[in-house]
């Protein structure tokens, strides 16, 4: 009788061992009762009746990262590019994504995959190349549309780096320094044309007002000679008055002779 006993104690304990499951913050059990889907156990301890149930799987919540890479993928305007993104994504349904699809994981990376090369194939280089963002989302939102029926969403999707052939980065560093030039052209006539205005505008001041122009080169004498120290003759109504007067004088000189 004491033998059988234990032998019982035994078999329950083994059962109960088996029985009992722990599954971490972050983890769902699916389990299953004679192979019908039965419920979704955790996080903590959880039981799982030999024969009668079996755990289906057991899925991970956290945000998982895949990291897609698309080689000499075509734009809209037909130029190769190398484009590699990272997808952040999570399971929303662990019940889904261990039923409905056999591998999640496999199944996320190839439809990013795809998803990567339809974005390029539908937008312009420069477009991808000085808008990511806009690429990041519109990347996020295909990949989720095609996910969110095995339980699992997109959170985000970023762009590391696009790659373009060499002969085409040349040409478009040749075409932004002529853009710059161009727009240095522009900005020089611009100046040109404002001075062109002012000088105008000052000559007719000038022109009106023989006061203004007298007070101008009074300035410009200043100007000219407050570093040097030195003394610069122009003609000047002055210098004209004088000369008159030596004329005369010469003149007067000349009849008493």
């Amino acid at each position: 009788m004491a033998i059988a006993i234990a032998a019982v104690i035994l078999i329950v304990l083994a059962i109960v061992a088996r029985s009992v499951r722990i599954a971490s913050e972050w983890q769902r059990a699916v389990i299953l009762r004679l192979g019908r889907f039965s419920h979704v156990a955790g996080p903590g301890i959880y039981l799982v009746f030999p024969v009668i149930d079996a755990v289906a799987q057991v899925v991970d919540l956290r945000i998982q990262t895949t990291t897609i890479t698309a080689e000499q993928a075509l734009t809209r305007d037909t130029v190769a590019v190398g484009v590699d993104a990272i997808v952040f994504w999570k399971v929303e349904n662990a019940e889904t994504a261990a039923i409905r699809i056999a591998n999640y994981r496999e199944a996320i990376e190839r439809v990013a995959q795809t998803s990567l090369r339809e974005m390029i194939g539908a937008t312009d280089l420069s477009k991808l190349l000085s808008d990511r963002k806009t690429a990041d989302e519109q990347l996020r939102l295909t990949i989720s549309s095609k996910t969110s029926s095995w339980g699992v969403t997109a959170s985000s999707v970023e762009i590391k780096d696009v790659s373009i052939p060499r002969e085409l980065q040349d040409a478009m560093s040749r075409q932004a320094q002529a853009e710059r030039e161009k727009d240095a052209r522009v900005t020089l006539a611009s100046a040109e044309k404002a001075i062109a205005e002012q000088i105008l505008e000052a000559a007719k001041l000038y022109g009106s007002d023989p006061n203004a122009l007298k007070l101008r080169q009074m300035n410009l004498l200043y100007e000219m000679n407050k570093e040097r120290g030195t003394t610069v003759l122009i003609p000047t109504d002055m210098a004209n008055s004088l000369g008159t007067v030596v004329a005369l004088a010469r003149a007067t000189a000349n009849d008493a002779g």
